[in-house]
């Protein structure tokens, strides 16, 4: 009998706790209508004075649009489109970003250079507010090679300028792809865009980084920093930080050592957000075949970090970001497998470690053409943007969560 007790008892939890995750979930998710038509993906989410979202359209035989929209009193205005091309590398981890500083809109695509599989430029386009137009796209790179460049972090800056770091593979051509690469390796660099389209302060960051994992930014009030995943020459491939101080980057190091020792590129990059001298990343390991999102705060704009904190070690498969509410909490968003289904859970954590209830945001597609999903902080509400995938077509899909169910 107390066999029969003790039975029915784990089943009782059992089930309390999945009406209590089901209840997170309905309680906390409404869905935004998205600008989206047709055929769309790779959505990016920017907050600042104005909060955009941007994505990629197919318009069919190779064409594609690059869209954005304004969210004006939590719905989204007309989809407004920046360009229109072929020839275009559009990928589900390699996408375009937005921002604004000063009413001037900065954004990107990637376009073919060559017939090389990962041949392609980074083409920007600006909106001047001051001339009220678009500008002809610019290359943002001066190399000149026909190589890989991508996985672009931009935010607004100083003045009407513009923060960019993104993967450049310059030193990589004539190899036949990831991990080919003749006689040199991939580099993250970083510069500044004036609201004039001038490229400023353009510099390399480190000679050898992993191939395809999207770098991440933020600035500080001591200045930017930049976290990407180094590649060591022991195929440790570790997230790594260089913070401008004085005009100078500084020599990149590891924000934790996990010590993950992988031949290939994970595509798993991290995400950083900062307040003042508040910084916090998170990020993907899968160090010793254990899989782990992970987030650390720095009190002192990265020059030291405390432990970090474990969000997810269960089934993650990361594809993080992260957005701070104060300089003690933030909210973490992944993709995890949570028994038979990908889903993308978003949790806030206090800077002491403290977690609260998991919040499951949506179900997904487990495939990759479900992409990054992506977070900002609108007020009192959490932004979510991702792509839903069904029956093969995909389309984005947005929604809203009131930060006091976090």
């Amino acid at each position: 009998m107390n066999k029969l007790v003790s039975l029915f008892s784990i089943l009782f939890l059992i089930c309390s706790c999945t009406e209590k995750r089901q209840r997170q979930q309905v309680k906390s998710l409404q869905l935004i209508q998205s600008p989206t038509t047709g055929v769309s993906a790779q959505p990016f989410l920017f907050s600042g004075e104005k909060t955009l979202l941007s994505w990629i359209e197919n318009k069919g035989d190779s064409i594609y649009s690059l869209k954005y929209a304004e969210l004006k009193n939590e719905k989204w205005d007309a989809a407004k489109t920046i360009n229109t091309g072929s020839n275009w590398f559009v990928n589900w981890a390699d996408f375009p970003a937005i921002a604004v500083q000063n009413g001037n809109i900065l954004s990107h695509f990637l376009q073919m250079s060559a017939e090389g599989t990962y041949t392609y430029d980074i083409k920007m386009k600006l909106f001047n507010k001051q001339e009220n137009l678009w500008k002809d796209d610019f290359v943002l790179h001066n190399d000149g090679t026909k190589s890989e460049h991508g996985f672009v972090t931009l935010l607004p800056y100083e003045e009407d300028t513009f923060f960019i770091t993104w993967l450049d593979g310059r030193n990589t051509a004539g190899g036949n792809g990831h991990g080919d690469h003749g006689g040199g390796a991939m580099t993250v660099r970083a510069a500044t865009v004036t609201s004039k389209g001038e490229i400023r302060d353009d510099v390399e960051l480190d000679g050898k980084t992993c191939d395809c994992c999207q770098t991440g930014a933020a600035i500080t009030t001591n200045g930017p920093i930049v976290v990407y995943r180094d590649r060591s020459d022991e195929e440790i491939r570790d997230i790594y930080i260089s913070r401008l101080l004085d005009s100078v980057w500084t020599t990149p190091k590891a924000i934790f050592n996990d010590n993950w020792k992988i031949s290939g590129c994970p595509v798993n990059g991290p995400k950083a957000v900062a307040i003042d001298n508040t910084l916090a990343v998170s990020w993907f390991t899968n160090a010793n075949d254990q899989a782990k999102v992970k987030l650390i705060f720095s009190k002192d704009a990265g020059a030291t970090f405390n432990e970090p904190i474990i969000i997810d070690e269960a089934k993650p498969l990361g594809r993080v970001d992260v957005a701070l509410l104060d300089p003690e909490n933030v909210l973490v968003s992944w993709i995890t497998e949570m028994h038979t289904k990908t889903v993308i859970n978003a949790v806030k954590v206090n800077i002491s470690g403290q977690k609260n209830e998991v919040i499951l945001v949506s179900e997904l597609d487990g495939s990759r053409t479900s992409g990054f999903p992506q977070l900002e902080i609108v007020n009192d509400k959490a932004i979510f943007a991702w792509t839903d995938v069904i029956n093969g077509m995909t389309s984005v899909k947005t929604a809203k969560i009131s930060l006091a169910d976090f």
